[in-house]
């Protein structure tokens, strides 16, 4: 059960990436773009996710996945703070 709520999370995350790049593709709002890419960065915390504790539960890789999403929630920091001028 926990697995499947794994990879719900990940293509969760995953299909909010997509939709919210394909309307930055399509209106060009910058919020959109930096939401995208956090997105992206969480999709593949979550799919690391499910690597880590599903696939190869022996190693820890814990420190490794949240880098992807540290630099998604930077790129939407950076978004919210310098794109707003």
């Amino acid at each position: 059960m926990v697995e499947a709520v794994y990879l719900l999370c990940a293509a969760t995350s995953a299909a909010c990436a997509v939709l919210l790049l394909r309307a930055h593709r399509r209106t060009g709002t910058a919020l959109l773009l930096w939401s995208g890419l956090c997105f992206v960065g969480l999709a593949l915390n979550n799919a690391m996710l499910v690597v880590d504790l599903i696939l190869i539960p022996d190693v820890d890789l814990s420190t490794w996945r949240l880098v992807p999403a540290a630099v998604g929630l930077a790129l939407l920091l950076y978004g919210l703070v310098w794109e707003s001028e």
